[in-house]
């Protein structure tokens, strides 16, 4: 029986680090940190070039702030649901994990066809990467955080499949919260990306 429960112990501790963390874990909070590094440049050169634009179209000629705003707040509810699903795996729901994952997916299936909708929107008025200095540092950073977004949800789409052929069990809830970190963080980049490409106006360029 000790030696049961000591073999028992030690599975679920062969993955811990010095830190006390599961190295998996360490591993995903590792890359969202060098992650943060790309976004950080983008950002930062997006910010640079705003407002020194000398020909169209601008932001403000082509925004639909109502419409992107529905697509940051589905994103959001998002995060609510991913909560929801580590919560049911902890407690050996496997129903309710099934239904959030399932839920989350789809949340950011519509969010991310919502960017495609406003991308293809945005070409049909005349903005595209190689217009002008607005629309190549957009595209850039929009479409780098979509790509991130559609990673999160094969991911997802994934462990909802793991789950169904019963590989996903209470004790794996960590491989769910890990999950649920990497979707986190891309939400709360969200916010930054919205409020510094969307809410901040341009100050007007000052034509040489």
């Amino acid at each position: 029986m000790e030696t049961a429960i000591a073999h028992g112990h030690e599975a679920h501790t062969e993955h811990a680090t010095s830190t006390g963390l599961d190295n998996r874990k360490l591993l995903m909070w590792a890359f969202l940190a060098s992650d943060c590094l790309f976004f950080g440049s983008f950002i930062m050169t997006y910010l640079l070039y705003k407002g020194k634009n000398l020909v169209g179209p601008l932001p403000a000629q082509i925004y639909d702030i109502p419409y992107t705003s529905v697509s940051a707040f589905v994103l959001l509810m998002s995060s609510v649901t991913m909560v929801l699903a580590l919560a049911a795996i902890q407690r050996g729901d496997q129903r309710g994990l099934r239904v959030w994952l399932l839920a989350t997916a789809l949340l950011g299936s519509v969010f991310v066809g919502g960017q495609y909708y406003e991308f293809t929107t945005f070409v049909h008025e005349g903005l595209r990467p190689s217009t002008n200095l607005f629309g190549t540092t957009f595209f850039v950073l929009t479409g780098f955080h979509g790509a991130h977004v559609t990673v999160g949800i094969i991911i997802l789409l994934s462990l909802l499949i793991t789950s169904l052929v019963g590989r996903l069990p209470r004790s794996e809830s960590l491989t769910v919260e890990i999950a649920g970190l990497y979707w986190h963080f891309v939400d709360i980049v969200w916010i930054v990306i919205f409020t510094v490409v969307y809410l901040i106006p341009d100050a007007p360029a000052v034509p040489h």
